[in-house]
């Protein structure tokens, strides 16, 4: 065991994180020629096609100490997780950490120390990981090595020396990282004679072997074919194939305490398995679990309907075999006048929606349709009771409310000085309350906000990103909830409400709002043979109104010349047909529309 190193490799998005691990595969010749791409452990097509890492990647290295050092020929295990960048993805970075003893701090030598890399750093100081810092990028001409290593040695009060300066993209460095990882990173502690322990920190469905769950063993030690439990769901298995990760899996007769791997037993209920559980022996069970993850609370709420309702079971199929790769997704069932019958998702952020989204129809070949993303509010009603609710449709009446009350984040925005003023004023209209700012260094300053959660799900962060000309970089996390003036904003159309379309918006803003959906909706609801009246109205008050002509035949085209009546007769006789038209005529209301709403400017 004390030739095993667990780490992972932490960092702010677009920092060098999987590049690094493509050159620590590299060079401990874990992949061959042939293997050999670039971001080789983004084996997702949407992470390709991205350019970002969305699940954390596990796998394992052998490296052989050169002759220069002291320990030369020892022979080392390296488990390496690579970890998403993205804030929406940072339960999969908790995760990583959790069952590591170090950590890579990966900083951009050109970009410096943002958002991310702070808020990754103190998960990391919160579970006592050794962390070493990497600074990335050092062969670029805009590389400030100096600069950022003061800001390095300001963040974690370090030594100058013990920064480790590489380059990912050439491989400069890259031999005397590997080094450190040895010296500095501590062995795993356990016993291997103690019961078995071994904590369950993903899992991924395949439709041959059933569910392949990976580990990460604290005591004991597993030998395949051995009957194991998992105590949360009190199942238990056959351990048919248990092995360790390499590129792709490779099968082991025994794993012990310190080791990282895989275990296949023909598992075919996704319920079976949970991120955070603990697998044991039946024979002889450990007395406690581990200390597995906190269930992840979401931010984010929307409603994901199958195109085709016959279909609802289909999507059940395969929400719950995402959420074995994916665990900060949850969901439970719902149904809608207007889309029949779904499910209630949970997100992290806008951004793992629509990846999931996204997963859904690839991996699954399921169209769906997402409603209106929203938060979940917290209702006092005049009785004294409080509900939680997640969709505008399950407000209660208005006189039976007695205060609504919102979740509220802490926001913590790194940027250069040159665009704070616009950064404060973008956060003063998202209704933030500024407490503090902080200047790092001359020209880059940390400021950090109160604000409505629902404010910066829709546009918030490409907003920011524009304004700082992608400079600024963005973290939060929620600190509870406030009292709030909200109105639900209905959208009707010919009078009849469109739930999957209705919100909970502040009220100063919902007139705006309200106007702005009925104009998006006249672009995109096609022309019937009838009227149609969009409107925006709070309670039964309308506050904006769209109206969608009809398609009209020429019916005067057969009249030249002669009198007017003659003229009149045949377009009354038309409009009366249309008024009929539009009793029987419902609206069809295409897919963009319920898309448009996200994409509002």
């Amino acid at each position: 065991m004390k030739n095993i190193r667990n780490f992972c490799i932490i960092a702010h998005i677009d920092h060098g994180k999987s590049t690094l691990a493509d050159r620590l595969l590299e060079e401990t010749q874990t992949i061959s020629e042939r293997e050999r791409q670039a971001q080789v452990l983004d084996n997702m097509d949407l992470e390709r096609e991205k350019g970002i890492t969305i699940k954390s990647h596990a796998i394992q290295m052998e490296y052989v100490r050169p002759a220069r050092s002291d320990g030369a020929g020892q022979r080392y295990v390296l488990n390496l997780i690579d970890t998403p960048g993205h804030v929406d993805f940072s339960y999969e970075v908790s995760r990583a950490i959790a069952s590591c003893e170090g950590a890579l701090l990966v900083v951009d030598a050109t970009q410096g120390i943002q958002a991310q890399t702070i808020s990754n750093l103190y998960l990391a100081l919160g579970h006592d990981l050794e962390v070493i810092p990497v600074l990335n990028k050092i062969d670029m001409d805009a590389a400030m090595v100096d600069e950022v290593k003061d800001q390095i040695v300001d963040l974690l009060g370090n030594k100058r020396e013990e920064i480790l300066e590489v380059s990912a993209k050439t491989g400069v460095g890259v031999p005397q990282l590997l080094e450190a990882i040895v010296e500095r990173i501590p062995a795993p502690v356990g016993d291997d004679d103690a019961p078995l322990q071994a904590l369950i920190f993903d899992s991924v469905f395949n439709s041959f072997r059933g569910i392949i769950a990976y580990f990460r063993i604290v005591n004991g030690t597993l030998k395949k074919g051995e009957r194991v439990k998992f105590i949360n769901t009190g199942s238990e298995y056959d351990a048919d194939e248990i092995g360790v990760l390499k590129l792709k899996l490779a099968p082991r007769d025994e794993m012990r305490a310190g080791d990282v791997g895989y275990i296949i037993s023909g598992i075919k209920n996704s319920v079976d398995v949970k991120v955070g559980d603990t697998i044991t022996h039946v024979a002889r069970p450990a007395v406690t679990a581990i200390e597995g993850f906190e269930d992840v609370k979401p931010m984010v709420f929307a409603g994901v309907y199958p195109v085709e309702t016959d279909q609802y079971e289909d999507l059940r199929a395969s929400l719950e075999k995402l959420k074995l790769n994916d665990a900060s997704l949850t969901f439970e069932p719902e149904s809608s006048l207007a889309l029949g019958f779904g499910f209630r998702c949970g997100f992290l952020g806008l951004l793992h929606l629509e990846i999931i989204q996204e997963r859904l129809y690839r991996e699954f070949d399921m169209d769906v349709i997402t409603t209106v993303p929203n938060v979940s509010y917290r209702i006092t009603t005049t009785k004294g009771a409080v509900l939680d609710v997640h969709n505008p449709s399950g407000l209660p009446e208005p006189n039976h409310i007695d205060t609504i009350e919102e979740p509220y984040i802490l926001a913590q925005i790194i940027t250069k000085t040159d665009y704070l003023g616009n950064v404060i004023k973008l956060c003063m209209d998202k209704r933030g309350i500024m407490l503090n700012q902080t200047f790092l260094t001359q020209d880059r300053v940390e400021i950090n906000f109160e604000m409505p959660l629902s404010e910066i799900v829709f546009d918030f962060y490409d907003k920011l990103k524009s304004i700082s000309r992608g400079y600024a970089s963005f973290d939060y996390h929620q600190v509870g909830y406030k009292e709030s003036k909200l109105a639900k904003l209905d959208i009707l159309l010919n009078s009849e409400p469109v739930d999957a379309l209705s919100s909970l918006i502040y009220v100063d803003h919902a007139y705006d709002f309200g106007r702005k959906m009925c104009e998006k909706l006249k672009e995109l609801i096609p022309r019937q043979q009838f009227d149609v009246a969009i409107q925006a109205a709070i309670g039964a008050k309308i506050i904006a109104r769209e109206t969608v002509k009809a398609v009209r035949k020429d019916v005067t085209a057969k009249c030249y010349g002669g009198d007017i009546t003659r003229k009149r007769k045949l377009l009354e006789k038309q409009k009366k047909g249309k008024k009929r038209m539009r009793q029987v005529g419902n609206v069809e209301v295409p897919q963009e529309a319920f898309l448009a709403v996200l994409k509002m400017d």
